[in-house]
């Protein structure tokens, strides 16, 4: 009898200390809030270890042993969690078994091009600038002039929308201008992938008939679209342009947008020399009688709408003044007229 009340206070005295250590919290009266990582390809050990070593569980073992009794071991998942040393080891798993993690923001502004976006992600500290240029292409560069540089990431078996995409270009123009919710276990990869399916999402099926029906390539429109984006306010005068865009090109005029110039320069200016309009780019529409090699910026919704849907009008000139209104003009000596009152 004796022996068996002492086995009977062992049982007890285990079962309380298990009890304890998994439905007791660390400290019940911290009001702290951690920032706790789990790495990918991380398992319980790993995870119950840092738990332990950061003050949020007090026993590594007894972790291991509930996440195995409730058949959740390898459920736990990647990413970052924000966790306290007042929660006990049931919440603490229900949040890394649910993926409960910090989420980021990030926004890409429409009419960001790819160096705007690399430098937001650098300034950021999440990723350096080449590593968004290595993924998604260098701005200007021609994959099929150089031999200098490794060829950006094909993501078009992934996405219908980049099977027109010249294979010699990037993903400029392709980036949709957005707000996204990141984790901070997304890689630069991950999070240009979510970026490209929100651009699936936004290019309906209705959009991309329509433009098949003009016979024009997805391509092509983006170009379009990427060229307004960075000239024109408005989705009224977007749509004008882009009708006098589409005018020019077929009567064999150069488009001369000036934003083309600026985009091969890389100033942050919208004045641009004569000198300038002489560089031999294929991006100059100056020099050349056609849409740019590929997109300049990477467009919203409006300015690939207006890029769609270009309205006719009797214009064949604009200019946009530094208070960003758009000056129309049907003929060169009116064009003139305009530069000389608004661009002084």
């Amino acid at each position: 009898m004796k022996y068996f009340l002492i086995i009977l206070l062992i049982i007890f005295l285990a079962g309380f200390f298990v009890w304890r250590g998994i439905y007791l919290p660390q400290d019940s009266d911290s009001t702290e809030e951690i920032a706790f990582l789990v790495k990918k390809g991380e398992g319980a050990k790993e995870i119950s270890v840092n738990l332990k070593e950061q003050g949020l569980i007090k026993y590594n073992s007894l972790f291991r042993v509930y996440v195995l009794v409730k058949g959740v071991a390898g459920e736990l998942k990647a990413g970052e969690y924000e966790l306290s040393p007042a929660m006990t080891t049931p919440e603490i798993v229900n949040k890394l078994a649910s993926g409960e993690v910090i989420k980021k923001i990030i926004t890409i502004i429409e009419g960001w091009n790819l160096r705007d976006i690399g430098w937001y992600f650098e300034n950021k500290g999440m990723f350096m600038a080449e590593e968004l240029f290595e993924l998604a292409g260098f701005p200007l560069i021609d994959y099929s002039e150089t031999t200098d540089l490794p060829p950006p990431k094909d993501f078009s078996q992934e996405f219908d929308f980049l099977e027109d995409k010249p294979e010699n270009l990037g993903l400029e123009g392709y980036l949709f201008p957005d707000t996204y919710e990141i984790s901070s276990e997304d890689g630069i990869e991950d999070i240009v992938r979510k970026i490209l399916t929100n651009f699936d999402k936004k290019l309906t099926l209705e959009l991309k008939e329509k433009i098949t029906s003009q016979g024009k390539s997805i391509f092509e429109i983006i170009t379009t679209a990427s060229l307004l984006e960075k000239e024109v306010k408005t989705f009224k005068d977007k749509k004008i342009v882009s009708g006098i865009l589409e005018k020019r090109l077929k009567n064999g005029i150069p488009l001369q947008v000036d934003a083309t110039i600026i985009y091969i320069t890389g100033k942050k200016t919208t004045r641009i020399s004569k000198k300038e309009t002489e560089i031999d780019s294929p991006y100059n529409t100056y020099r050349y009688r056609d849409l740019p090699l590929g997109p300049i910026s990477n467009p919203g919704i409006e300015s690939i709408m207006a890029a769609i849907y270009p309205e006719d009008s009797p214009y064949l000139y604009y200019l946009s003044t530094t208070e960003g209104e758009t000056i129309f003009s049907g003929t060169l000596e009116e064009h003139n007229i305009a530069k000389a009152k608004y661009l002084k």
